[in-house]
């Protein structure tokens, strides 16, 4: 237990300590939901959507806890160049106890910058149903993070180019994000996209976030919930194998 609450710490410490990476994370998000929001908000609400600031903020949150949480496993690719990670992984612990303490350390770094982004969100007009259901909210952050935390592990595992893993990770973040339903409502789709959105575990993230801060769903909050706790405890496992494996 101790070295996983030591890697936990270590991953959030580095956060703290790195103000313009926390800025940084920031930007995306929130030149999406400025331009997002106030650019569609006057069509969605003629369309008959409603207040679109109020269907788009959770899809941004998990947006900004989804890129956070990939970027992630580049630290990996980093201590590997350097030779931190070897030091690390000839220590006399399981590697397990490591993996899992980068990821929860990693994990808790992603759901603090969602739930900075809901704060902003709060300033230019985003209300949800009630501040008790911040806490709900915030399970489904903190599982959209592990999940994707322990993607970029996994993948960090088995490269050693740090270029080649920004490229492969930006291929994956943007088809994940807009095929989410984190922008678009999902009820007027064609059955073929809507059955490609289903496959996506983010979509279900967003659908989860939505429905704890909103009370609007599409796939059903437990199903949401299912659905991304099981995916996540399985790439937990992928990512902790591949870990393991690893040669510094």
């Amino acid at each position: 237990m101790n070295t996983i609450y030591i890697m936990w710490m270590r991953q959030i410490k580095k956060y703290w300590r790195s103000k313009p990476r926390i800025l940084g994370s920031l930007a995306q998000p929130l030149l999406f939901l400025f331009a997002f929001g106030f650019g569609f908000g006057p069509i969605f609400q003629k369309a008959g959507g409603g207040n679109y600031i109020q269907f788009l903020t959770p899809g941004i949150i998990a947006m900004s806890v989804l890129f956070t949480a990939m970027f992630t496993g580049i630290e990996i690719i980093w201590d590997r160049q350097f030779g931190f990670l070897k030091e690390t992984l000839v220590a006399p612990v399981s590697r397990y106890k490591i993996m899992l303490g980068r990821t929860l350390g990693g994990a808790t770094v992603a759901s603090i910058q969602g739930m900075i982004v809901l704060l902003i969100s709060l300033l230019i007009g985003f209300r949800p149903t009630s501040f008790l259901v911040v806490f709900i909210a915030f399970i489904f952050m903190f599982l959209i993070a592990m999940l994707f935390t322990a993607f970029g592990t996994a993948l960090a595992s088995r490269l050693e180019d740090m270029q080649a893993f920004q490229l492969i990770i930006n291929f994956i973040i943007m088809p994940l994000f807009f095929l989410s339903g984190a922008l678009f409502a999902l009820d007027s789709l064609p059955n073929a996209l809507k059955f490609i959105i289903k496959l996506n575990p983010l979509s279900y993230g967003v659908d989860g976030i939505r429905a704890s801060l909103t009370g609007i769903s599409h796939l059903g909050i437990w199903t949401d919930l299912l659905v991304v706790s099981s995916i996540t405890f399985l790439m937990m496992l992928l990512g902790s194998y591949l870990f393991s494996k690893m040669e510094a």
